[in-house]
């Protein structure tokens, strides 16, 4: 398995380790309920160091990747970001993205961990005839704070000049930066982005400066506050899942399209030169919400906890669809999932009640809306 440049820094914290996509990477430390608390209610670590990084640079590269993802990422402005998913020539996901315009003529796309090689493998196919596309997946690490505490935290880390600038980064905008932490220059792409639903940054780094980071983040001490704690991907997950935010391989699949998990309003239809698969995804948008799939929130109001593959049923009528992601809500303190159900067989508004059959008996849920638990914004 690969290993993150944060791998030692685990084990010396006493981190459970899994695989994870090919990497061996931390899925507690001190336990997963533990962990999200810490998120939701101070602050939290994680190493993101298995997510893909690919560059793509040059005069070309913004109406390039215009074409070859479903958004439009020249509508950004140098310095900020946005959410996007590159998909095949039949709609179908193929991964989703965040893409940030670090300069005028150069941008960072990054995938998931499980997609990355294919991402970058495509992103030269797409791209690369007219726009330079660089995988820098393995020499860079990720590193992120996240929770209501994590701008005082990581403006505390850094030098003064730098906790300013960091404290007036708005949501999904990013910036380079030298910044100082202790006696050392660390040159970091710095992005106020995340994955839980909360307030935070992703830094961007080289590998070699990796430890250096995580070291000092952890150990940042503001008054009044909680120390950060690192965070496994447990955490991560019922975080993001209680934020409503899709996990590909679970909500997001290569046989769904954009229109069929919520995500329409991420295609851009109207581009010069078109998209991949934009005469598919068009027809799809065409046929409209009773047409595919839907994703739904569910609030499991019986006793049992919906996971991944269970089936989904009208109450004493036949399945419309399956669980794609169930845990037991810590900060809501009852069990919640989203589910992929038939859209086709009807409409499911909010407070419909199903069934979800867990070990064969039938559990009461209600469909509910999305995210469960309210983001919490940033300055824009």
């Amino acid at each position: 398995m690969r290993r993150t440049a944060l791998f030692e820094e685990h084990l010396r914290l006493g981190a459970r380790m899994v695989d994870f996509a090919g990497w061996e990477m931390p899925v507690q430390y001190t336990g997963v309920i533990d962990e999200h608390r810490a998120v939701r209610g101070a602050s939290g670590i994680f190493d993101l160091g298995h997510m893909g990084e690919i560059w793509v640079r040059g005069p070309g590269a913004g109406a390039a990747l215009d074409e070859a993802l479903v958004s439009r990422p020249t509508a950004l402005q140098a310095g900020r970001a946005q959410y996007s998913i590159v998909v095949n020539e039949s709609g179908g996901m193929i991964d989703d993205l965040v893409v940030y315009r670090v300069a005028a003529e150069e941008w960072l796309v990054v995938a998931n961990a499980s997609n990355a090689e294919r991402v970058a493998a495509l992103l030269a196919d797409r791209v690369g005839g007219v726009a330079d596309v660089a995988d820098e997946s393995t020499s860079t690490a990720m590193i992120a704070i996240q929770g209501p505490h994590s701008v005082d935290v990581a403006a505390a880390c850094f030098d003064i000049g730098e906790g300013a600038a960091l404290r007036g980064l708005g949501n999904y905008e990013c910036r380079r930066s030298e910044a100082s932490v202790g006696a050392l220059r660390l040159p970091l792409l710095v992005a106020r982005t995340g994955y839980t639903g909360e307030d935070g940054f992703e830094f961007y780094l080289k590998n070699e400066h990796a430890v250096t980071l995580w070291r000092a983040l952890l150990a940042t001490e503001v008054p009044g506050l909680s120390v950060p704690q690192p965070i496994g991907l447990g955490a991560r997950d019922t975080l993001r899942l209680e934020a409503g935010m899709p996990l590909y391989g679970n909500e997001l699949r290569e046989t769904l399209t954009p229109f069929d998990v919520g995500l329409g309003r991420v295609v851009k239809l109207d581009k010069v030169g078109g998209t991949v698969g934009g005469a598919a995804l068009a027809a799809r948008a065409a046929a409209g919400t009773g047409a595919g799939r839907t994703l739904v929130g569910l609030k499991v109001t019986g006793r049992g906890i919906a996971r991944q593959g269970h089936e989904v049923h009208r109450p004493g009528g036949g399945l419309v669809g399956r669980i794609t992601s169930g845990t037991h809500s810590p900060t809501l303190g009852y069990p919640i999932a989203l589910a992929d159900l038939d859209a086709t067989q009807a409409p499911f508004p909010l407070n419909e009640p199903l069934d979800v059959l867990i070990r064969g008996e039938r559990i009461a849920a209600v469909v509910t809306g999305v995210p469960f638990v309210p983001k919490r914004t940033t300055r824009t």
